[in-house]
């Protein structure tokens, strides 16, 4: 058993198949683009923030998608070593800019761990406490430190992910890598539209655990706005790895995200009111 997860093992015949059929995670990477509603977003953040409320794109996208992972749990899954587990916890990674003394830009990962009793306001807390924890012009979080003395020593780095490496593949690795590491993540997102870039697709690492890579671009106008409105819509592009699901657990899956993020207001109550909502359909 992974500190991080633990082994599925009624599986289908076919989700069994897949790892060996699709060793790599980048052999099995699946792409989407969708276009996400920037004004009604952007109403909803106005709107909060006339409350005394603080929301964020980010912590809007996050809340849509853990709450739509409580309800398709499998999209939380991920692959080591031609092995599906079950995470048991969820997890985001992502990068911050930060500027360095001389005036140079630099960048460091981190990784927020959300609870099913959280909200789309504990999740902006979350973010934001993190992001002020590590704005420090120095490398100053625990990421930043290992591998600034891992690169430090001619030959070290080789030898040090090398060894990760072997024993994430044995479930081996400390719980301790683990939490340090942002690639072992439910998802890793990127909020491009912060720096005024368009979307992208960006890959799911190899290394680590990272299923599912979400990309927000800079809001661009909605070509299919009738003549004279202006509107303007969101890029959104989604990398995930097929061999956690299947196409219709997908399609579930993003059905309710977008549901969320349709009706932010949902994302103010707990995450986990999703699971009663759930058990009253049955």
């Amino acid at each position: 058993m992974r500190p991080d997860g633990t082994r599925v093992r009624d599986l289908t015949a076919i989700m069994q198949a897949l790892p060996y059929v699709m060793p790599k995670r980048y052999d099995a990477q699946n792409w989407v683009e969708e276009n996400l509603d920037e004004d009604a977003i952007r109403d909803y953040i106005r709107a909060k923030r006339r409350e005394g409320r603080t929301v964020t794109h980010m912590s809007l996208l996050v809340s849509a998608y853990y709450r739509a992972v409580l309800k398709n749990p499998k999209i939380n899954y991920f692959v080591m070593n031609r092995r599906i587990y079950k995470r048991n916890h969820f997890c985001f990674s992502f990068v911050i800019l930060k500027t360095r003394a001389d005036g140079t830009p630099d960048e460091t990962s981190l990784k927020v761990y959300l609870e099913p009793e959280d909200t789309v306001f504990t999740v902006t807390e979350k973010i934001r406490s993190t992001i002020e924890k590590n704005q420090n012009v120095r490398h100053n979080n625990d990421t930043d430190r290992f591998a600034k003395f891992a690169f430090g020593v001619p030959g070290l780095a080789r030898a040090v992910f090398a060894l990760a490496i072997f024993l994430d593949r044995h479930d081996l690795l400390p719980k301790s890598i683990i939490e340090l590491s942002p690639f072992h993540t439910s998802l890793f997102v990127t909020n491009l539209a912060s720096i005024n870039t368009p979307c992208i697709f960006h890959h799911c690492y190899e290394f680590g655990t990272t299923s599912v890579f979400v990309c927000m671009g800079r809001p661009v106008p909605d070509p299919l706005a009738p003549e004279g409105v202006r509107k303007k819509i969101m890029p959104m592009s989604v990398v995930m790895d097929e061999r956690i699901a299947t196409g219709i657990e997908y399609s579930r899956f993003f059905a309710e995200l977008f549901r969320n993020l349709k009706h932010p207001e949902s994302l103010e109550e707990p995450f986990n009111s999703v699971l009663a909502e759930k058990a009253a359909v049955k």
